[in-house]
């Protein structure tokens, strides 16, 4: 950009521009501009997202202790969830963008019913399974009988409602490779919005409305995503994105949804290699009580707040890789990782600092003390040390997964996250008695690890030649 490009006007209509979704494809013009135009709309959709849990965890810490900790009990085997969604929608935003940057919308549509057909599949085995064995999934990860039996009820309404959470990933995931990160951002601050407004009326009541406790924010949850997945589908339908379903797109299709399968897959084994790994963390912190497990979840969302703004990044930049590979650009693509791996560690940087100062004023909005805020704050602290590495460790692996390589961050996942930090964790914590400090630390030292080995990878270039 030229340094015109930074004057106070040009950057409110860049603003207004992003917030409106008013440019959809990037294979040409200027990469700073394509940055901030997806950019924008997509860390507003990640703030959308985290608000979900920061809201939730703000009204729940005020009914019990109990009830925190079922939260984390709950949403920690929901990663598992939360994982297929998240590898689904790497595989959407993948094949759309190629195809997008390839002028192919009519086969972009194709990839997206296809999608969301698995979406719903895998949605009603999950609710059913996880609905008939909520108490099983509470004791499993460690759960007293007094806390399941005030949390079943919320975890059964979670894993029934779980669809709203695959389907709302999934059509985001279509809608950013498109280029369209507008209707995605709407849709995830609709369903916020919702969830705000739901969450202490549910729980706490008010007039005819009973307050029904923890599961009063389960049913606030699924009905604010739900009304979000309803606002995307009318978009999908009959919206002006590039992406648009037609009766023409009712139609399976086997090759297409085996693509999606096998880029997914590999999509979902990186998540779900990291999400079993947070699995063993919060199972090692139990050991040491139920209040310790309570503090690492409240740190765990103000973590998570922080750095799903950074994911809207990382986002940019896999629609952008896609996007410039479909238009045979894979220079292009390449500067716009790290033009945008720049600007991620700028943000995070910053975080980590405020962190560092002000994380017992950031964790006193949860209203605890003690045991549960002394952990909170150890957490907080020890962690964002590795912000530095998790920028670009973000963006690189999401550059992989826009190009359709997959498989070399299941991989790095893998060796790092399992290979290294579940044991690392246990032995620190509990043969070494570091306590819980040993298993923040390692989560810290094994994000900056795999960020290092990306970044090696990445720069050996094998992801231009990767086939979609």
């Amino acid at each position: 950009m030229t340094k015109e490009s930074f004057s106070l006007s040009r950057v409110f209509k860049l603003f207004v521009s992003a917030m409106k979704g008013e440019e959809t494809e990037f294979t040409t013009g200027s990469i700073n501009r394509a940055i901030v135009l997806l950019s924008i709309p997509m860390i507003a959709e990640m703030i959308g997202e985290s608000l979900f849990a920061i809201v939730d965890m703000i009204f729940v810490s005020r009914i019990s202790v109990n009830a925190i900790a079922t939260v984390a009990l709950t949403e920690t085997p929901l990663m598992i969830i939360y994982s297929l969604a998240v590898g689904l929608s790497m595989a959407a935003t993948a094949i759309v963008a190629r195809r997008v940057g390839e002028k192919k919308y009519g086969r972009a549509a194709d990839a997206g019913f296809q999608a969301i057909l698995i979406s719903i599949a895998i949605g009603v085995v999950f609710g059913i399974m996880g609905f008939v064995f909520a108490e099983d999934i509470l004791a499993l990860m460690g759960g007293e009988s007094e806390l399941i039996a005030e949390g079943v009820g919320y975890t059964k309404i979670m894993y029934a409602g779980n669809l709203s959470i695959i389907l709302i990933f999934l059509i985001n995931g279509i809608f950013r490779g498109a280029g369209n990160a507008s209707i995605a951002m709407k849709s995830l601050l609709l369903a916020n919005f919702l969830n705000m407004i739901l969450d202490p009326l549910f729980i706490f009541g008010l007039g005819p409305i009973p307050g029904m406790g923890i599961e009063g924010a389960a049913i606030a949850t699924t009905t604010g995503r739900t009304i979000g997945v309803i606002y995307q589908l009318v978009h999908i339908f009959n919206g002006s994105s590039l992406i648009k379903l037609t009766v023409k797109n009712f139609v399976v299709r086997i090759k297409t949804i085996v693509e999606i399968i096998k880029i997914g897959s590999a999509g979902i084994g990186q998540f779900l290699v990291e999400t079993l790994s947070w699995l063993f963390l919060v199972r090692i912190v139990a050991e040491f009580g139920t209040e310790y497990v309570a503090g690492y979840q409240l740190a765990f969302r103000v973590i998570v707040f922080t750095l799903l703004p950074s994911w809207g990044m990382a986002n940019a930049a896999a629609t952008l890789v896609g996007q410039n590979l479909g238009a045979k650009s894979p220079e292009r693509a390449e500067t716009s990782v790290w033009r945008t791996a720049k600007w991620n560690t700028i943000f995070l940087i910053s975080v980590a600092i405020i962190f560092s100062i002000f994380s017992n004023q950031v964790l006193s909005v949860f209203n605890q003390s003690g045991i549960v805020l002394e952990t909170a704050i150890s957490a907080l602290r020890i962690i964002c040390f590795g912000y530095i590495f998790f920028a670009y460790g973000m963006v690189i692996g999401q550059a992989f997964n826009g190009a359709g390589d997959t498989y070399t961050p299941l991989w790095i996942n893998i060796g790092v996250f399992w290979a290294i930090q579940i044991p690392l964790s246990y032995v620190l914590s509990i043969v070494y008695d570091w306590g819980p400090e040993g298993v923040f630390f390692c989560v810290a030292f094994c994000h900056s690890l795999y960020a290092v080995i990306a970044i090696m990878l990445f720069k050996r270039g094998k992801w231009k030649t990767v086939k979609v």
